[in-house]
């Protein structure tokens, strides 16, 4: 394990991750724990503003394609359109889709690109396995 890989990385990655980590822990909470009651909601609202800081602070992460943006980019537009997704079937009443919109974007977009920062050479392996 090498933490300071992380404490030496720039702090818009540091954010990126950071907020992710939460969003991953906090969305696991919320598939979880009962619906609908006011602690839901508010976790909800959270959850949604750390998956917007895990999309926007990724646009400014470009290492993979040379300042360029590469193929993991194409999640930022799609968690943005799940996260309207989400919001608008919870104030409509559509509940169905809400809870299929939210595990579409927990697993869409925090878990399958999670997966691919723990590829060799990136941060994150670096972090764990480094």
């Amino acid at each position: 394990m090498n933490i300071q890989a992380f404490f030496d990385a720039p702090l818009v990655v540091q954010l990126h991750a950071l907020s992710a980590l939460a969003a991953l822990g906090l969305g696991a909470v919320q598939l979880l724990a009962p619906k609908g009651a006011l602690p839901h909601r508010i976790m909800g609202m959270v959850w949604v503003a750390l998956m917007a800081m895990v999309a926007s602070t990724a646009i400014f992460i470009r290492e993979i394609n040379d300042g360029s943006f590469s193929l993991i980019h194409l999640f930022v537009p799609l968690t943005f359109f799940g996260l309207f997704g989400i919001v608008r079937n919870a104030v409509t009443g559509d509940f169905k889709g809400h809870l299929s919109t939210v595990r579409g974007l927990f697993f869409g977009a925090l878990i399958i690109p999670g997966l691919f920062a723990f590829v060799p050479g990136r941060l994150m392996w670096e972090i764990a396995l480094g």
